[in-house]
C-alpha cells in the first residue's frame, strides 16, 4: 500500500492545482477568459508579424468587461422582474 500512496499523492496534488487554476482563470464567466485568450492570441500573431499591437489587448479587456457587465445587468434585471 505504501507504493500506491507514493504514486497517487503527486497525482492528487497535480489534479488539485489544475482544478484551482481552471477555477481561478475561468471563474464564473468563461466568456471573459475566452475573450482575453483570443486577445492574447491575436496580439501575439500581430507582434510576430512585426506589427505594433500594444493597443489591441486593452481593447479586448475593455470589451470583455463591458460584455460581462452587460450580461450580469441583464440577468439581474430578469431576476428582479
Amino acid at each position: 500500500m505504501t507504493f500506491w500512496r507514493w504514486i497517487t499523492a503527486p497525482l492528487r496534488w497535480i489534479r488539485a492545482i489544475v482544478v484551482f487554476l481552471f477555477d481561478f482563470i475561468v471563474g464564473d464567466d468563461w466568456t471573459v477568459a475566452a475573450l482575453i485568450g483570443a486577445g492574447l492570441l491575436v496580439t501575439w500573431r500581430l507582434v510576430d508579424a512585426q506589427i505594433p499591437a500594444w493597443w489591441l489587448l486593452p481593447i479586448f479587456v475593455l470589451g470583455a468587461n463591458v460584455q460581462s457587465l452587460y450580461r450580469a445587468a441583464r440577468k439581474e434585471g430578469a431576476d428582479s422582474g
